[in-house]
């Protein structure tokens, strides 16, 4: 593909959809405040209403006058940047250059969704509100399930709602998982989660796996962590040296825990 004929904003779209495919946590986090990301710096604001009062109703009493609503704002900045800069020989076979662009746009949303996912995860590692350290129960007491168990049990103390709960594995508790009857099921809303990414469901998390993980599980809801990420600038150039059309991107990111207590980070131990 010569340079004349790049379109900026269609390769833009195309390597914006390819980098949320190779997503993990991106896509388990809230995507809602992501607004119109245009540069270094841009904040989104995030209003969390607090908790309205539930009042005992007596007939023959007046209702009190309405609350006002009340809550608090926390504010997302856009702290994160990462870019891409190739090119192209114009040696190469002109038939072949628009595969070569395709080819090369796909491994660069790879290596932006890697650059991504380690940002999400420094975030969720540092914000997370609770932090524990756990060997794996024995299979005798029950082994990863119980485990599983014990995370949810942390949750359900935290009041955390049990609707729409994600886990994390890492790739070396998979073959555990899907070994174990109490995982994996025949019904059709399995075949649905593993479209999804999801790999099975057990003590009411969805799990998936994520190679970024080695001896950590983690435990959220959406609504829990807020990502917001943006294909800023995809420019074609002709480079100074040489005789080739080159390609430059820039990906900005940020990512906030807003309920803290809504993430748990379980090191595995032994």
């Amino acid at each position: 593909m010569a340079i004349s004929n790049f379109i900026p904003q269609v390769w833009s779209a195309r390597l914006q959809e390819k980098l949320q495919h190779a997503l993990v946590f991106g896509l388990l986090c809230n995507r809602s405040y992501e607004g119109d990301i245009r540069q270094w710096g841009d904040t989104v604001h995030i209003n969390t209403i607090n908790d309205i009062t539930v009042k005992a109703y007596d007939p023959s009493v007046a209702i009190d006058d309405p609350e006002e609503l009340s809550g608090t704002d926390t504010t997302l900045t856009i702290d994160h940047g990462a870019y891409y800069n190739f090119r192209i020989n114009d040696v190469d076979a002109v038939q072949a250059r628009a595969d070569l662009m395709d080819a090369a746009m796909k491994n660069a949303a790879e290596r932006l969704a890697r650059d991504a996912e380690t940002y999400i995860l420094s975030v969720i590692r540092s914000g997370a509100g609770v932090k524990k350290s756990a060997a794996i129960p024995s299979e005798g007491d029950g082994g990863l399930y119980a485990l599983l168990l014990q995370i949810k049990d942390v949750m359900d103390t935290a009041g955390v709602p049990r609707s729409d709960r994600k886990l994390v594995l890492p790739p070396a508790l998979e073959t555990e998982l899907l070994l174990d009857n109490r995982f994996v099921t025949g019904t059709s809303d399995a075949a649905h989660r593993l479209t999804e990414g999801s790999v099975a469901r057990a003590a009411g998390f969805d799990i998936y796996i994520s190679a970024d993980l080695s001896k950590e599980i983690i435990a959220m809801i959406p609504e829990a962590v807020t990502f917001a990420n943006q294909i800023t600038r995809v420019d074609a150039y002709r480079p100074e040296r040489g005789f080739s059309d080159g390609v430059k991107g820039l990906c900005l990111s940020g990512a906030k825990v807003v309920l803290p207590a809504a993430v748990c980070v379980y090191t595995i131990t032994g």
